[in-house]
């Protein structure tokens, strides 16, 4: 199992396993990490998953879709690095991603 590292704003850290095939937002949701809301169920239509992708991960991530790109248009505090955890599937080359909390969702 993937291990995905969330950290706050703050600096706390939660290291959650996530199951490969689903999103990093049910990731989050399923261990109840906090700032990961994830209200649409993961349809993205909402940005209450917004979330930056650590520096060193933006690489290894697909692009985003125009819908995502547009629903970020909702979020707060919306950076280079900002997807929608609902968009990130988990895949075993995953293992150790570290997503990073805005301070508002």
């Amino acid at each position: 199992m993937p291990i995905i590292r969330f950290i706050q704003p703050d600096g706390t850290e939660t290291a959650a396993s996530a199951n490969v095939g689903e999103s990093v937002m049910q990731t989050a949701v399923s261990n109840q990490v906090a700032g990961i809301l994830g209200d649409c169920g993961g349809s993205c239509s909402c940005a209450t998953c917004h979330a930056y992708v650590d520096d060193a991960w933006v690489s290894h991530m697909p692009p985003a879709e125009s819908y995502e790109t547009d629903m970020l248009t909702c979020a707060m505090d919306v950076q280079e690095n900002s997807r929608l955890t609902c968009q990130i599937n988990v895949t075993p080359e995953l293992d150790g991603l570290v997503i990073r909390l805005p301070s508002t969702s």
